[in-house]
């Protein structure tokens, strides 16, 4: 990528930052209709939405075969499972008497529900727990008369299972009738019943693995009463990940394996050898951070959809008989999950051009069409074109990065540009392609974006993945900054005016590297500040992550201290602007504010933004759009712009109030659910963020 240009005969010269744009922050905030996890019917198509407008608040639509598209479920009801507090697929289509009701998990009290066909009344399947939130429940399907799906205890320890609840509601009363079938590790996901109802799939791992380390395929045999026999694992270890297992037929599955080094598609019978169905160096799966997702589905001739590629994943037809891989649909280039009715297949997909959206393909012709996005109402020649690039990094390593530059159809500037380096969360996620109206908020106005695919991330392969193990708070961060220096180098963006910025597990990885003279300044979305503090107090799920990232406790304390943001808040001398939740279980808000209290302690200048209510994430329309807001600001007072219609940001270097209380410990139950988390940080468009 080259410096910019001198300015066309269309284009004003006005400085970098200043330009104006279509795109509102407001506007941007408001947008946040998430439609996700997409169920198939014949005709209907069925999505979970989650509304920015209404506080977070997940719904379920309908769209029928006229194209006409329904409210399922009325406000107040919220459609939210916080299993594992990332949660995922949130309710489930069934058919009974003729007729299509849907199951959800309500927000507020966690409890199945079923809402009949043309009612808005939603009746309890599953008991009162003992305190609101304490027993959860995610990843439905139907057996026979009941439902069978992941259950998620906290009494307070947290203990899961796979259990069955009648649909006829009798549970609700009898608490005795949810039928717990197989229990013994900390955590379950894919209950898949085969054909016949004979028996059971499912995925299974313990502490301290992720599930992008090791995982068991396993299967049992489904009595008539009382937990499953037979049980026995067909795949998968404490160094192989086994994901999304599917039945062909009932004595043979498919599932997604890493075990050559990238997940790739596997037949597995119940009585013979797993046999790889198209072995590449591609990833067939992102990590599983929630439940529910289905990179693949198998149709009824036999053939089997399937997402494929790197952090972006492409949609393919796969004939298993002979190995060919068919492109389709290739228009979008950013898909994350599919579901089918065997003959019609719906997914999630975007690209540079479509945030991610409910689109229907036709595996017969390989065309796809949008159910339900966001209405295009940016004009395409304000969104940045991305670039990917390879870098090069310490030692000669690889680094997967891509570059959106400053893009607006009216205005230029000579010279390098400043730039952001963007830090996913995780981390072990990647960043894609799709649109973010959030990025172009950025680029329409002058300041040029690298998101940085550092090592550790998702869509390289397994080699890849582990470059982070006992490694983060190093690699990441080397690679941030050696993205940035390549930028500079690169003669692309201006050597004294690029920032760096991340949230959760990113914002972690963005106030290390602020350590290092190549930054300008940075901004923490619900950054990690202390490492000990976080493994002592983050909820379960990721609670033993560290173990793998920096290192084991007792015997690693040494390290988690040195590595901690807040040990290093001394070497930090540029602005930092920290926005944070303050009900956020994963990363509580005492980790920002006594990082705050370093900063000012040094006489170094900051902006700490607390957003009352919110969780590990931004939910409400009003905090995201201030977010935004607040880090145009930022960037205009350190980089030396003026930003038009944005409030002006203080920096100081007082010491941030006292904090009265912290919230709920995130291993106990909770009375409003966490929404907005992703995992130690994804990418701040799902409906949690993964931390670390």
């Amino acid at each position: 990528m080259e410096s910019p240009q001198g300015p066309s005969n269309s284009h004003m010269i006005a400085p970098y930052g200043s330009w104006p744009s279509p795109l509102v922050a407001a506007d941007i905030a408001a947008g946040g209709r998430r439609p996700d996890f997409p169920s198939i019917h014949g005709e209907t198509v069925w999505w979970q939405e989650v509304r920015a407008l209404e506080d977070g608040r997940g719904t379920i639509m309908r769209r029928d075969v006229d194209g006409s598209v329904t409210e399922v479920l009325p406000p107040p009801w919220s459609a939210r499972t916080r299993v594992q507090e990332y949660g995922g697929r949130s309710y489930l289509p069934v058919q009974r008497d003729g007729a299509w009701h849907v199951v959800f998990s309500e927000a507020s009290d966690q409890r199945l529900y079923l809402l009949p066909a043309g009612s808005t009344r939603p009746e309890p399947l599953t008991p009162e727990p003992p305190s609101p939130g304490g027993v959860r429940f995610a990843d439905l399907q139907v057996m026979g008369e009941d439902l069978v799906c992941v259950r998620e205890e906290h009494t307070p320890a947290v203990r899961r299972s796979i259990v069955t609840v009648p649909l006829s509601g009798a549970a609700a009363t009898d608490p005795a009738l949810v039928r717990e079938l197989h229990s013994g590790a900390d955590f379950f996901a894919s209950p898949t019943p085969s054909p016949d109802g004979a028996r059971l799939a499912w995925i299974a791992w313990s502490h301290p693995r992720m599930p992008w380390d090791g995982t068991e395929l396993r299967v049992g045999t489904v009595p008539e009463t009382g937990p499953l026999t037979g049980v026995r694992t067909l795949k998968g270890g404490i160094s192989e990940s086994v994901l999304a297992p599917q039945w062909r037929d009932s004595s043979t599955l498919y599932c997604l394996s890493d075990w050559p080094g990238w997940w790739n598609l596997y037949q597995v019978g119940l009585t013979m050898p797993a046999m790889s169905l198209h072995p590449a160096e591609e990833e067939f799966a992102a990590p599983p951070w929630r439940l529910g997702t289905s990179p693949y589905q198998v149709l009824s001739d036999g053939r089997i959809a399937l997402l494929h590629g790197d952090a972006d994943l492409a949609a393919a037809i796969l004939d298993p008989d002979s190995g060919e891989l068919t492109p389709i649909a290739e228009e979008y280039t950013s898909w994350s999950t599919l579901a089918s009715d065997g003959t019609s297949v719906v997914g999630v997909a975007g690209s540079p051009t479509v945030e991610p959206s409910i689109v229907r393909l036709s595996p017969e012709t390989g065309t796809a069409e949008i159910l339900r996005g966001e209405a295009a109402t940016t004009d395409p020649s304000y969104l940045p074109t991305p670039e990917p690039v390879e870098l090069s990094g310490r030692y000669g390593t690889t680094i997967h990065a891509t570059i959106y530059p400053p893009t607006n159809p009216n205005h230029v500037d000579t010279g390098p540009a400043p730039y952001v380096v963007w830090v996913h969360g995780g981390p072990t996620t990647a960043s894609t392609t799709a649109l973010r109206t959030e990025r172009a908020y950025f680029t329409s106005r002058g300041i040029g974006v690298a998101e940085v695919n550092y090592g550790g991330s998702s869509g390289f392969g397994r080699s890849y993945r582990q470059r982070l193990k006992g490694q983060w708070g190093v690699v990441d961060v080397e690679d941030a900054v050696a993205a940035a220096r390549s930028l500079i180098d690169r003669g692309v963006a201006d050597a004294d005016r690029i920032a760096v910025r991340g949230g959760s597990a990113g914002g972690f990885t963005a106030l290390l590297a602020l350590t290092d003279s190549v930054f300008a300044c940075g901004v923490s979305q619900y950054g990690v500040t202390d490492l000990l503090r976080l493994a002592r107090e983050t909820h379960d799920f990721e609670s033993r992550y560290p173990d793998s990232l920096v290192g084991p406790l007792p015997g690693y304390a040494a390290t988690y201290t040195e590595r901690s943001p807040i040990t290093r808040a001394g070497e930090v001398s540029v602005p930092v602007l920290l926005l944070q939740g303050s009900e956020d279980p994963v990363v509580p808000p005492s980790q920002a504010t006594e990082f705050a209290e370093a900063l000012a302690a040094n006489s170094v200048r900051y902006a700490y933004i607390e957003f009352e209510g919110e969780p590990h994430g931004f939910l409400r329309a009003d905090n995201r759009a201030r977010a935004l807001e607040a880090e145009l600001a930022f960037y205009g007072e350190v980089f030396g712009f003026d930003p038009p219609e944005v409030p002006p940001i203080t920096l100081t270097t007082d010491p941030p109030p006292a904090r009265e209380q912290e919230p709920a410990a995130p291993s106990e139950p909770e009375d409003s659910p966490s929404t907005g988390s992703e995992p130690f940080d994804v990418e701040g468009e799902r409906e949690e963020e993964p931390t670390s």
